[in-house]
């Protein structure tokens, strides 16, 4: 009876597929000012990273920065601009933290993570 209840479980849920992007629309993390306002903190603090090593990448990263800047001006509604510069400071010293952690002994997780969060983020971006 278990197997036969997986079976079902994943059927319906692969036949739910094309509905979750309209699902995950209503999910808090996935709202687009919350989205926007998180990478562009991300990405805003692994430009000032790279600066700081000398990352020859840093003009790349400025460049995802600024069009997920523009993402987020585009979602934001006119009296979301304090809430979205709450959640981009917050992202960015997030972010600030694990990229000083990767500076560190140890710190290849920290790396590791920090280049997850931004990877999540640059693939919303089209090249």
């Amino acid at each position: 009876m278990g197997s036969l209840h997986k079976t079902v479980s994943v059927l319906c849920w692969a036949l739910s597929a094309p509905a979750l992007p309209l699902v995950a629309q209503t999910l808090p993390h996935t709202e687009p000012l919350h989205l926007f306002a998180t990478c562009t903190g991300r990405l805003s603090a692994l430009l000032e990273y790279q600066w700081l090593v000398l990352d020859p990448d840093a003009d790349a990263t400025e460049a995802r920065r600024d069009a997920m800047a523009e993402l987020l001006a585009a979602a934001m509604p006119p009296e979301g601009a304090s809430r979205a510069m709450d959640l981009r400071l917050q992202a960015k010293a997030a972010e600030a933290q694990l990229l000083q952690q990767a500076l560190g002994r140890n710190g290849a997780w920290a790396l590791a993570l920090a280049k997850r969060q931004v990877a999540n983020c640059t693939a919303l971006l089209l090249s």
